[in-house]
């Protein structure tokens, strides 16, 4: 994809720094309003904490301990709207809470579900219910101790798919989206910004700092003093093999008053998570084995199986940057966010995004272009993102096995796990790159698991995909799957054929 800058070009009303899930939810809403939007990004799309969560839309069941009920009203009010425009890439699941005893009273969880259902605008999402485990499939593999439990409902989402998407959508509106692209110095020059980058400098009327861990950074190439402090707390998780063959997840409580997640990913795999570790800056975000062990020592407490660190066979963490409010314990920091937008008669505009989390992250975009549009003319246009669907989100909650049944009638040589990997991945633009193809050969090179050429084209071309890295792990999670020799098939070529 073409990233070159256009210096001649007039400049741009919003520049957005930061290509997670809150930069590229704001540059979509802000390019569907009629502004000149401008992402950069200075690594992949996603690279950091937007790929890196625990890939849940959900109302925050633990946060009601903390009464962020607003938080919750509010996570719980967007499950349903997320999964109304992305239902390829949203959809519910039924979550498993089983009752341990000496910890949370039955009669509080109870207590604490009916709120769940009620505050938020549920009205497609089945409510509570309360089971007995030995009754239930959710209860075989689990040790016999935990007889009584319940089941609610909460929502699944692939985090790094979400961000290419708002970007795609950014760009399908108009926007100019630079992955790679590194700002190194910011410059108010009356009623705008100067932009430096490695790329070239760039011209805009506002800057959104949506910067996540880094957004101090950016104000800081600024010369803009922060009003905010924030908290980077780190979240690692765990993959193992698949632990069980129903598709109900866990939530876990443990002793120590934290709670985790053992959720079927990946067809494969059990995803475990998550730990919440102060990250100190400079600090590597990778898992440390003090977590895997107390992740695979907390599943073992509920799994009749053991989890050891051996069972391993991927880990990933990311870093919350969370509104600092003065927590002791990093699980008790909020998931909120909060503003800082720059005083008029600074001249032209900076606003600063600080926390936030994936299920609300459209409406914090919806909120942060209108904290801007008072200030930017161009932005003065309604509320849309809450009923446009996104690329490949074409059609209703309940058709996704019908788009899979038409996806496999078009192409016939796609396997049944092929065509749903594909609709659970693009939806309604897997056929824009199998096009005409009538034969698997048709595709171009195979790399295994259904990656074909014509994939890798696509991605590249209209995803900004730059190395076999970005696909194997953000727009898709093949990693886990191909063996190192089909990994390396897919270097070779990048190498072959150098991304612009």
């Amino acid at each position: 994809m073409d990233q070159s800058p256009h210096p001649e070009a007039s400049p741009f009303d919003v520049a957005v720094i930061g290509g997670g899930v809150n930069g590229t939810g704001i540059a979509r809403d802000a390019a569907g309003r009629g502004a000149r939007v401008l992402l950069l990004e200075a690594q992949d799309l996603a690279s950091g904490t937007s790929s890196n969560s625990s890939k849940l839309i959900h109302g925050g069941l633990r946060y009601l301990e903390h009464y962020e009920f607003g938080l919750v009203r509010e996570a719980l009010g967007e499950r349903e709207i997320l999964w109304g425009i992305a239902p390829h890439i949203i959809w519910p699941m039924r979550f498993v809470l089983p009752w341990v005893k000496g910890l949370r009273p039955r009669w509080l969880l109870r207590l604490g579900l009916l709120l769940y259902d009620h505050i938020g605008a549920r009205k497609l999402l089945p409510a509570t219910e309360t089971i007995r485990l030995d009754r239930h499939p959710a209860g075989a593999p689990l040790k016999p101790e935990f007889v009584h439990g319940f089941v609610y409902s909460d929502g699944w989402v692939d985090d790094a798919r979400l961000v290419v998407l708002n970007a795609r959508d950014a760009a399908d509106h108009g926007a100019e989206v630079h992955t790679r692209c590194p700002v190194t110095k910011l410059e108010r020059t009356g009623e705008h910004w100067r932009i430096e980058t490695p790329q070239g400098d760039f011209t805009a009327r506002s800057i959104i700092n949506a910067a996540g861990p880094s957004v101090l950074g950016i104000l800081g190439r600024s010369g803009e003093q922060p009003k905010q402090s924030i908290r980077l707390v780190r979240g690692s998780h765990i993959v193992v093999r698949k632990l069980f063959d129903h598709p109900h997840p866990y939530f876990f409580q443990l002793p120590d008053g934290r709670i985790f997640f053992a959720i079927p990913y990946e067809q494969d795999f059990t995803l475990i998570g998550t730990t919440d570790r102060d990250q100190q800056p400079g600090e590597p975000i990778v898992a440390s084995e003090e977590e895997i062990t107390y992740l695979c020592e907390g599943a073992s407490r509920f799994f009749a199986k053991p989890v050891t660190p051996a069972d391993v066979v991927w880990t990933y963490s990311g870093v919350r940057p969370l509104v600092d409010d003065g927590s002791g314990k990093p699980e008790a920091a909020t998931r909120g966010y909060r503003f800082d937008l720059t005083e008029e008669h600074e001249g032209a505009p900076m606003l600063s995004v600080f926390g936030g989390k994936i299920t609300t992250f459209r409406t914090l975009s919806q909120e942060a272009v209108d904290k801007l549009a008072s200030r930017v003319p161009a932005l003065r246009g309604d509320h849309w993102t809450h009923s446009k669907p996104l690329p490949g989100g074409e059609f209703g909650v309940h058709d996704v096995a019908q788009q899979i049944a038409d996806l496999r009638r078009r192409y016939p040589f796609l396997e049944t796990a092929w065509a749903e990997r594909l609709i659970r991945t693009y939806g309604t633009m897997a056929a824009r790159f199998l096009g005409d193809a009538r034969t698997l050969a048709d595709c171009g090179e195979n790399f295994g698991h259904g990656l074909t050429e014509a994939e890798v084209r696509h991605l590249i071309e209209n995803e900004w995909a730059m190395t076999a890295e970005d696909i194997l792990w953000r727009r898709t999670k093949l990693g886990l799957h191909l063996s190192p020799d089909q990994q390396a098939a897919l270097e070779r070529f990048f190498q072959k054929e150098p991304v612009a």
